[in-house]
């Protein structure tokens, strides 16, 4: 730290270009437990094809996860679980395609709710309709519902 205290802001900058780089670089998990093909994540039990998750499990094919459960292709999400193919999204669980929602589960296609449960494209809809609706367009899209 003595040499920070003394660094001008150009020096600076160059330092942290230079540590971002070289964990941009590093592919090592640390602590994870029977994670296969995943880089960069640290303490995450069996996720597969998976980059810098931090404490998730069973989630495939993520990225920038953090405390996220049974999760496929999500990106940049905080204790989500059961999620597909949605960014980030927190605290929330069975959401398909959908981006920036909090606290919300059953929601398909939405962008930016909170504390929502059952809706598609940011429409509410009773649970059986959400059901059947959803499991029609899953199949049309070729999506894997949770």
């Amino acid at each position: 730290m003595s040499d920070a205290r003394s660094m001008t802001g150009l020096e600076f900058e160059a330092a942290l270009r230079k540590l971002a780089a070289e964990s941009a670089g590093a592919a090592a998990n640390l602590g994870c437990v029977a994670c296969e093909r995943c880089e960069r994540c640290s303490e995450c039990t069996f996720c597969v094809d998976s980059k810098a998750l931090s404490r998730c499990q069973y989630c495939t094919a993520c990225d920038d996860c953090t405390d996220c459960a049974h999760c496929v292709r999500c990106r940049a999400c905080l204790a989500c679980q059961h999620c597909v193919d949605s960014e980030r999204c927190s605290g929330s669980a069975y959401l398909v395609r959908s981006t920036g929602c909090s606290g919300c589960s059953y929601c398909f296609g939405c962008v930016g709710l909170s504390r929502r449960d059952f809706h598609i494209l940011n429409e509410p809809c009773d649970r059986a309709t959400y059901f059947a609706v959803t499991a029609r367009l899953a199949r049309e899209l070729r999506i894997a519902l949770p």
